[in-house]
This record gives structure tokens, C-alpha cells and sequence, in this order.
């Protein structure tokens, strides 16, 4: 045998080492956990409420999630995370084992603190590793190895401490992400730590940061406590602070438990002695490797080591959120701070970071994850209710009115269109046509919108353009809602809302440009400058005209009309992915190829309009240009924040060869798959196959498509198609 077929039968071993499962062994926590993709390491179930892992910073954008790779100091270990987010929260109950001395600390002279004034007992950090469900760490200056896993509800942790005169714990009440000092220095409203036994303490937390909430717990020892030394409060600060000395056994072995709730302490305790009553660190890692094993076996890939690790990686992001905030027995706090009991299987689905997800992870959740559809779709109907319109981004099960549109009115319209029928429908149109109707002032005026048929930039001063082509997708995805259920007259109403992207198309430029109240167009005009709503200017969101002209996605051949046909369309579509873009300052608008920006969600249907205009090819080499460069298995690995696994359900996606540009119509549009081989277990029994012969570096390009055997001519596969089981094959072949 040459060494060339022996390299390439090896290479064709590797790839398929993921058909016969143990599928963790592919995941690496540590990508996206430097520069812009802010996700975190730590453990954690699907779905669970808790996500106990290490904090290395605290203040500033860039420790959204508490932590950055390249960091060599641990604060201490939290049990709360945000994973890939752009803002700052949760980071709650800080913990830190030390032996001995205090240690080196946290280096605090670069804010004007000193050691001695918060959290003295950082260490550098040693042989660090995780997995789904485990993380661990040494602790250098202390001599502690610290390991942790987690049910859903439950962090669970072992230390080993190596012979010391001290064993310690200590603990921080104060501690939490934010933007700045000051808001560190204010944002625990109160705060209480009290000893219930000798091996048990209890707590609370009131913060406000992205939003107020509290927190309820209850920590667990598994040996005596000894003393316990409470700090005096710095000035402004209201959170407790102590340290805890134990008489370990000869193993030096301490373990905890830290069980969470969002409704009391009783609640944690119900919590606690419900998911994890005994003390078997192993078996408990095991079974939240098992559940993750068993999630993503849900997808079989065969294709590179980088790729694998990417996909399953990708996989695991998106399932860390949305998050289940309510208690075993299905109690959980409504927006009003009142506690409410969850409809159904008992969970309240909160983390919804829904201008990102509309556009890829929640149509991912209908195919891969459908068991949690009804449930996400109850608990936004449950939010809105309380709140009296539906979630925008929801946290702890508070609106943090973040980002623009109602994209919740998507989701629910998605899940509708595809079937899913485990909520009350017209309680969800009740909600959604207020959503729509009914201004609230923290986001939208109706009266203004109905009026103008767009938001005026001398109206609505903020991302004008963005939040009216954010509503018109909207207003699409409920004149389809309100179509199925035989309202006509609405849904007539919201069909004509939907055409008023076309209000702001100026044909001079080419550009969706800001119009005033008296249709003036902005002069001005520079379409390449981005806008932010946090810099308190510009007429987009983290973005621009050439990035939000093309926010139609549910009209794609309307705006090709508008365009002038698909030649100048097409022109236009080149040249976004040509001109460079220089005027951007802003850490969100990432991932660049011209003027496309990958790092941020209004992009990501972008690739895919080609397909659409008759451009196919091109299609398939931007999927490619975009998967090998922008995602690789590294902590920098991701162009932008992994927003709650939006750019990771991106990802799986294109790499299986569809994406849902509309996801409303429940139709994939066709790009080229970058693996030889996908089966997707649907349930059932039922398999759908996906298969791309021939594929290779040059061989990019798909020259045929057959679905079941048959030739298949549409640019698009139904989500039915998927779901009925059977085979796609996609025939790869070189550049036309």
C-alpha cells in the first residue's frame, strides 16, 4: 500500500471516529473563551440553571462571562454564567479555597485597590481542563486542586488540599461582572449568609445589574465547619464576605455542594436535596457527561478532527441556553417578583437572547431539541403576560430590554408553522398582537410607525432603520400566525405592516437609508458608518446601511424588485463582500469580509441570498470562506460573541448545507455541506441522511442535488422533508 492511500484511509478513519459515539470527547469548552466570543469553561447540564466555573475578571466588556484564557489568575469560582453574551451579569457566589497564606491575590492597583480591600486570595492557575459537565484547576499559590460538575440546578464541588496549617474557604457575596468600578462598588442591594449547621450555610443576593434579581442558596459541606470570620464591609458595598476553616480528613479532601434557586432558600434546599442527596463526585460527572453524550448523539458527523471539534463544540454552546429557572416543583419569580407556577413539564425557560436566536438556534431547537419548543414558547407566553408584552431578552426571568424588534412574535409564529402544538394558541396570538399593537415606552411607538410606515430618524433618534426592518419581519411572522388560525382581518393588517421595509429603500443609493417625518432622506449619508445605540448615535444596529439593507428576510425577491431585478441585486450583493469596511470601532461588528460582518447576527442570512438570486456557486464559497475562517477550535476561535449559541447553530447548520433565511416559512435554503456525511436522528426510529459525494478542497461546488433518490431542483428543502426521514444527497464537483 503507497503512502498515499495509507495517509488517506487513516484521514477517512479519523473522520468517522465520531459515528460510534462518546461524542464530549469532541467538545472543547475553552473555544470562544478569548478576545470577542465571551463564552465560559465551567460545568454545566443542558438547559441547567446553574453553571459553576472559574472568574479571572470582572469589570469591563470583555469579562461578560468572567472569563478570559489568556488570563493567569482566578478570582475564585461562581456559580453563574452568561455564555457568549455582549453584556455583563450573574456571576453569583463567589467561592475560593486556599491553604496557608492568602496567596498572591488579584492584582487590584490598576483600578486604585489594593489586595487587601477585595479579594486577597486569587491564585495563579495551573493544568486546566474541561469537559461537558467538568472543569478543574490547580490553584498554584494554594495548593488546591479544584474539580467541578453539576446537575441542573446544583453545583458540585471537590477540592483537595494539599498539607497545610490553614484550610480555608472563602466566600464573596460582593462579586459579580460589571461595566465598571462603579457600578461593582453599588449594584448588591442587600445580601445574607447565615450558618444553618455545622456542615450547612444558606444565603441571598439582591442585584441589579442588567437586571434586578435575586438569589437564593444553600451550601453543603462534607465535613464540619470549624469557625467561621466575617469581613467588614468596604464602603457602598452590602455584600458578605468570610472566610470558613475546616479539619480536613488524611485525603485532604473538601466537598460542596451550592444548590441555586430564583424563589427562596427553601426552594434551593427542595433543590438540593431533590437532584443531588449523596456525596459521589464521580458518578455525578458521569451523568452529566452522559446527558450531553446523549444530546448531541442526536447529530452523527463524519468529517475532520478540526471539524468535529467545531460542530459538536457549536453543539454544545447552544444548549447551554435558554436556561430553566424554575425550582423542581416548577415555582419560579414572573417579572413582578411574585412567584408563579410553570405550565406543563414544570420549567420556565429564561437567557433568551432572542434577537440573536430567532435567526438560527431556535429553528436548530425545532429540528434537534423539539422536546423544549413548547416549553420555550410557554414560558416567553408566560413572560409576556406578566410583563404585558413578550420577551425581547429575557434574564432570570426579567426583561432587560435589550437590543430592538419582538423577535419572541417569530419564534412562536416558527413553532406554530412547523407544527408544534404543546401551547395555547390563542393565548400566544392574544400576547403577540399586543406585542404589536400596544406601545410600551422602554421600546416601541406604534402610533409613530403606524403613522409613518416607518420610524422617522427625527422621531425615534436610535437605529431607526434597524428597529422598522426588524418590526417588518415581525409584522410577516404574525400575519402568518394570525393566517392559520383564520384571523384574516389581522392577519391582512400585519401582511401590509410587513411591505414597510420598502419605505426606507432609497433607489439613488441602493441603501436602506434614514428618512425623517417628512420623507426627507438623511444628508448626508454614509453608508458605511456604523451605529450603536450604546454610543448613543446612528441610524442601525451594531451595524450599517450595506450590513441592514439587505434585513428582508422575509421578501427576498420584493427586495431584488426594489434592486432593479437580480443583475444590480447581485452587483450589489458582490460589492458588499468586496469594499472594506474602515470606519468601525465597534467590538460587535466582527468577522469581516468587506463589508459583511460574521461577528454579527443581521449577516449571517446574508450568504445565502445568492442561492436565492440564482447565484448558487457563490453561495457555496462564501459557506466555505466563512466556516474555515471564522470558526476554528481555538480559545479565539469565534469572530464574535457566540451569542447564546446563534453563531454556533450558524455554523451547524451551514455545515450540514441549509440554513433557514425565513425561519417563519419553515424552508432551509440550500448552500454546500462542509462534511461527507451527517445522519440526523429524528426520533422515532426515523434518519435523515445527508450525504455530499466527491467533497474535497477543490470539489466545493454542488452540481446536483437529489432528495430521496430523486433529483431535487428547488434552492430550498422543507422542514417536513427533514422530519420524515430519508436522504439528501448533495453530488460535489469542481468551480463551474
Amino acid at each position: 500500500m503507497n503512502l498515499k492511500r495509507s495517509s488517506l484511509l487513516l484521514a477517512w478513519a479519523i473522520s468517522l471516529v465520531a459515528l460510534a459515539g462518546n461524542y464530549t470527547r469532541f467538545v472543547d469548552p475553552f473555544i470562544g473563551t478569548a478576545a470577542t466570543g465571551h463564552t465560559f469553561p465551567g460545568a454545566t447540564t443542558p438547559f441547567g440553571l446553574v453553571q459553576p466555573g472559574p472568574a479571572t475578571g470582572v469589570v469591563g466588556w470583555q469579562y461578560c462571562s468572567e472569563y478570559i484564557n489568556s488570563d493567569t489568575t482566578i478570582w475564585g469560582f461562581t456559580q453563574t454564567h452568561l455564555n457568549g453574551t455582549g453584556c455583563t451579569d450573574l456571576g453569583d457566589v463567589l467561592i475560593m479555597p486556599f491553604t496557608g497564606s492568602v496567596g498572591q491575590g488579584v492584582d487590584m492597583s490598576q483600578w486604585g485597590w489594593s489586595n487587601e480591600k477585595l479579594n486577597p486570595y486569587g491564585s495563579r492557575k495551573n493544568h486546566e481542563t474541561a469537559r461537558p459537565g467538568y472543569y478543574a484547576v490547580t490553584l498554584a499559590d494554594h495548593g488546591v486542586r479544584t474539580e467541578i460538575t453539576a446537575t441542573p440546578r446544583v453545583a458540585y464541588y471537590r477540592h483537595t488540599f494539599l498539607p497545610a496549617d490553614t484550610t480555608g474557604l472563602y466566600i464573596d457575596l460582593q462579586h459579580g461582572p460589571a461595566w465598571n468600578w462603579e457600578q461593582f462598588n453599588s449594584f448588591v442591594l442587600e445580601s445574607s449568609l447565615q450558618q444553618d449547621d455545622a456542615h450547612t450555610l444558606s444565603g441571598h443576593i439582591r442585584r441589579k445589574m442588567w437586571v434586578e434579581k435575586d438569589i437564593y442558596f444553600v451550601i453543603k459541606f462534607s465535613q464540619p465547619l470549624q469557625s467561621i470570620r466575617r469581613f467588614e464591609k468596604q464602603k457602598g458595598h452590602r455584600g458578605e464576605r468570610a472566610v470558613l476553616h475546616f479539619s480536613l480528613p488524611a485525603d485532604g479532601r473538601l466537598e460542596m455542594k451550592v444548590s441555586v434557586s430564583s424563589v427562596s432558600v427553601e426552594g434551593a434546599r427542595r433543590n438540593l436535596a431533590a437532584e443531588l442527596p449523596q456525596w459521589n463526585f464521580e458518578s455525578t460527572a458521569q451523568a452529566a457527561d452522559s446527558e450531553w453524550d446523549r444530546m448531541l448523539s442526536r447529530i452523527e458527523v463524519s468529517g475532520t478532527p478540526r471539524q468535529l471539534k467545531n460542530f459538536y463544540t457549536g453543539f454544545y454552546h447552544a444548549l447551554i441556553q435558554p436556561n430553566n429557572i424554575a425550582d423542581v416543583d416548577g415555582t419560579y419569580r414572573d417579572t413582578r417578583g411574585n412567584i408563579a407556577k410553570a405550565e406543563g413539564n414544570g420549567e420556565m425557560f429564561s437567557t433568551l437572547s432572542i434577537w440573536d436566536t430567532y435567526r438560527a438556534a431556535h429553528p436548530f431547537y425545532t429540528l434537534f431539541v423539539p422536546e423544549k419548543v413548547d416549553p420555550f414558547v410557554r414560558s416567553m407566553i408566560a413572560q409576556g403576560e406578566s410583563q404585558g408584552y413578550l420577551p425581547i431578552w429575557a434574564l432570570w426571568g426579567k426583561e432587560t430590554h435589550t437590543m430592538i424588534g419582538n423577535h419572541a412574535v417569530s419564534v412562536i409564529a416558527e413553532a406554530y408553522r412547523k407544527g408544534f402544538r404543546g401551547f395555547d394558541a390563542e393565548r400566544a396570538y392574544a400576547i403577540v398582537r399586543k406585542t404589536l399593537t400596544e406601545s410600551h415606552p422602554e421600546k416601541t411607538n406604534w402610533e409613530i410607525y403606524n403613522r409613518y410606515g416607518y420610524y422617522p430618524y427625527d422621531s425615534i433618534k436610535l437605529e431607526s432603520v434597524s428597529q422598522t426592518l426588524e418590526m417588518t419581519y415581525d409584522d410577516y411572522a404574525a400575519a402568518d400566525f394570525a393566517r392559520r388560525l383564520g384571523k384574516q382581518q389581522d392577519a391582512r393588517f400585519f401582511a401590509r405592516r410587513a411591505d414597510n421595509y420598502k419605505n426606507l429603500f432609497d433607489r439613488s443609493t441602493g441603501f436602506m437609508r434614514p428618512k425623517d417625518s417628512k420623507g426627507r432622506w438623511r444628508t448626508p449619508f454614509h453608508p458605511d458608518a456604523v451605529g450603536h445605540a450604546e454610543s448613543g448615535a446612528g441610524d442601525y444596529t451594531e451595524g450599517n446601511a450595506w450590513q441592514y439593507t439587505w434585513h428582508v428576510q422575509h421578501d427576498i425577491p420584493g427586495l431584488i424588485a426594489l434592486m432593479g431585478g437580480k443583475t444590480p441585486f447581485l452587483r450589489k450583493l458582490d460589492s458588499l463582500f468586496i469594499i472594506e469596511l474602515t470606519k468601525t470601532f465597534l467590538p460587535d461588528v466582527t468577522g469581516l469580509i468587506g463589508q459583511y460582518a460574521h461577528g454579527n447576527e443581521p449577516s449571517h442570512h446574508v450568504a445565502y441570498l445568492y442561492a436565492m438570486a440564482g447565484r448558487p456557486e457563490r453561495t457555496h464559497e462564501l459557506v466555505r470562506q466563512i466556516c474555515e475562517t471564522q470558526y476554528r477550535p481555538a480559545p479565539d476561535g469565534l469572530c464574535g460573541n457566540d451569542d447564546c449559541g446563534q453563531m454556533s447553530a450558524w455554523y451547524m447548520f451551514s455545515a450540514m448545507g441549509f440554513y433557514p433565511v425565513d425561519p417563519v416559512s419553515a424552508r432551509y435554503i440550500l448552500g454546500a455541506p462542509q462534511m461527507s456525511r451527517f445522519i440526523l436522528n429524528m426520533g422515532g426510529g426515523k434518519r435523515f441522511e445527508i450525504e455530499a459525494k466527491n467533497l474535497s478542497k477543490e470539489n466545493l461546488y454542488v452540481k446536483e442535488v437529489y432528495l430521496n433518490g430523486r433529483r431535487h431542483k428547488k434552492n430550498y428543502i422543507e422542514h417536513t422533508d427533514i422530519l420524515r426521514g430519508g436522504k439528501l444527497l448533495f453530488v460535489m464537483g469542481a468551480k463551474p
